[in-house]
């Protein structure tokens, strides 16, 4: 099939940023890996406060959100989403009585899943909600070039430079910093590197297949960008959550 008109509604919503709100680790996980491998960019929280955190410093097109919640719950959450912006929020429950689902879309929510649900519905309501979603207003695209202290990395060209001089990368160091490159100040969880790793090697043979290996990838390449790979400035390690890309 070829054409937009024929695309999937993957590729159609391709590298909407979602954010996954669950308190179960189990299905996070899976949740968002199933999600990046349909081409969303995927951060996960684990609950209403470490997303709070997430929704004050970064911009999402979507979040996929859970209701029953230890400590704040999803309906709260989506309360205090719809009070400081717009955007759209699918709520998650394995409660589903006609009073939840009204208490969901009475908060703000902009559509309501039940659990057990297939992961295809998810899909088609995630792009469902994004394409009624208003269009969002002009914002600075991702930056073309970023400074990383003495070095800058040409986004475009995936050209990694100290001055004139080119710093040359590994395949796999390329695609771990354009990957980074896409949301800097973002975290990026070590599943999410697996699986774009993997993607990116299937074209040549092999993959990644474990998230030790991104951790010997990722040393390796802060040795590439950092003055101090043991302190790093701009790679650096959000623990229990993944990596993030500080540019200057």
């Amino acid at each position: 099939m070829s054409g937009a008109a024929q695309t999937g509604p993957a590729e159609q919503v391709l590298a909407s940023h979602l954010l996954v709100v669950d308190d179960d680790a189990r299905i996070r996980a899976l949740l968002q890996r199933y999600l990046v491998r349909q081409g969303f960019i995927v951060t996960a929280a684990r609950d209403a406060a470490h997303a709070r955190r997430l929704l004050a410093g970064l911009e999402f097109d979507l979040v996929v959100l859970d209701v029953m919640m230890p400590g704040e719950d999803g309906i709260s959450l989506t309360r205090h989403i719809r009070g400081v912006s717009d955007t759209p929020v699918l709520l998650l429950t394995a409660r589903g009585e006609a009073e939840d689902r009204i208490a969901g879309l009475e908060a703000g929510a902009d559509d309501y899943l039940p659990k057990p649900f297939e992961p295809r519905e998810l899909l088609l309501r995630i792009a469902a909600v994004l394409r009624r979603a208003p269009p969002a207003e002009p914002v600075a695209l991702t930056p073309q070039l970023l400074m990383l202290g003495p070095l800058r990395y040409d986004v475009e060209r995936g050209e990694l430079r100290r001055g004139e001089e080119l710093i040359r990368l590994t395949q796999t160091e390329a695609a771990l910093l354009r990957h980074f490159a896409r949301t800097p100040g973002a975290v990026v969880t070590r599943e999410a590197l697996v699986d774009h790793l993997d993607r990116e090697r299937g074209a040549h043979g092999g993959t990644i297949g474990q998230e030790r290996a991104v951790d010997v990838q990722v040393t390796r390449l802060r040795r590439k960008l950092e003055p101090d790979p043991k302190r790093p400035r701009y790679l650096l390690t959000v623990r229990g959550e993944g990596y993030m890309l500080s540019a200057e």
